[in-house]
């Protein structure tokens, strides 16, 4: 898991497979899953198998503000474990370019770090 993304103990269980149904959800403004742009703040999983993420968008005006927390919802109630997912949108802090990782710099044409 990237170490900007605050994670607990029971959802690091599940790190392969949050990190696979993660990648496979794009920003269709930037052509980046939401993972590697770094839109992803927090995963927490509790013991009833709630998961509680916490993400945010690049912009205010992002057109994909309202579909891409259902994406997340849908894909993530696939993992076994996962029985409901809720998913709580932040401005703060505020997402800055510096979150998209290594591979998604290289992805997008942005000089690596």
């Amino acid at each position: 898991m990237r170490d900007d993304i605050k994670i607990n103990e029971r959802a690091l269980a599940l790190e392969e497979q949050l990190i696979y149904h993660l990648e496979r959800i794009y920003d269709t403004d930037v052509e980046l899953d939401i993972y590697n742009l770094g839109l992803i703040y927090e995963i927490h999983l509790d013991e009833t198998g709630t998961c509680k993420v916490v993400m945010t968008f690049t912009d205010t005006a992002c057109d994909c503000a309202e579909s891409l927390p259902i994406e997340v919802v849908n894909s993530l109630k696939k993992i076994d474990g996962i029985e409901n997912v809720n998913v709580e949108v932040t401005w703060s802090p505020a997402w800055k370019i510096t979150r998209i990782s290594r591979f998604g710099r290289i992805a997008l044409g942005i000089s690596p770090r």
